[in-house]
């Protein structure tokens, strides 16, 4: 029963999301922390973190992980499946269709009506991890952090893994 659980929480999310990985981490994080409960929304967003600083796909990565952790190899490979089975499937069978009619303006207002649902998305996955870097670490730490990061990225054009890496320095000196 868990693999079919393990498959349905990163199918679901795989299949009804647009926008790739980093937009359908809201959705993911929904099925493994809040339906199934298979992990707190602190060990997600850590998770999350590591996987941002790693190369590849970060669903793949998360999928992999949490699979691994819930229900071993299996699980692993059942939720890596998951994941990348549904992309798949619906690129090749869009694919096709979407090229026709490349042009068209229904398609590209269909586009821009999706943009800001998937903004959205983000913008709440963001305060949700704000809200539990405030409840883990306290709020001077998370703002330090945020700010450093934000200084880092946008200033001096810090590439993200590196940030994501000081960022967990930082914890795991200061408040590990």
């Amino acid at each position: 029963m868990i693999h079919v659980e393990l498959f349905l929480a990163f199918f679901i999310p795989n299949i009804i999301g647009y926008g790739g990985g980093p937009a359908i981490i809201p959705l993911i994080e929904a099925e493994v922390v809040g339906r199934y409960g298979w992990m707190s929304g602190q060990e997600f967003a850590e998770i999350l973190a590591l996987g941002n600083a790693l190369p590849s796909p970060i669903a793949t990565k998360m999928a992999g992980y949490v699979g691994h952790e819930v229900a071993g190899i299996g699980g692993a490979l059942v939720a890596v499946f998951a994941t990348v089975v549904p992309s798949l499937l619906l690129m090749l069978g869009a694919l096709g269709l979407l090229y026709r009619h490349r042009d068209s303006p229904r398609v590209k207002r269909m586009s821009q009506w999706v943009r800001p649902v998937i903004a959205m998305m983000m913008a709440w996955l963001a305060a949700s991890f704000f809200m539990e870097g405030v409840n883990g670490a306290g709020l001077a730490h998370t703002l330090l952090i945020a700010a450093a990061a934000a200084i880092a990225l946008l200033r001096f054009r810090t590439h993200p893994a590196i940030v994501v890496l000081g960022a967990l320095l930082y914890g795991a000196v200061m408040l590990g």
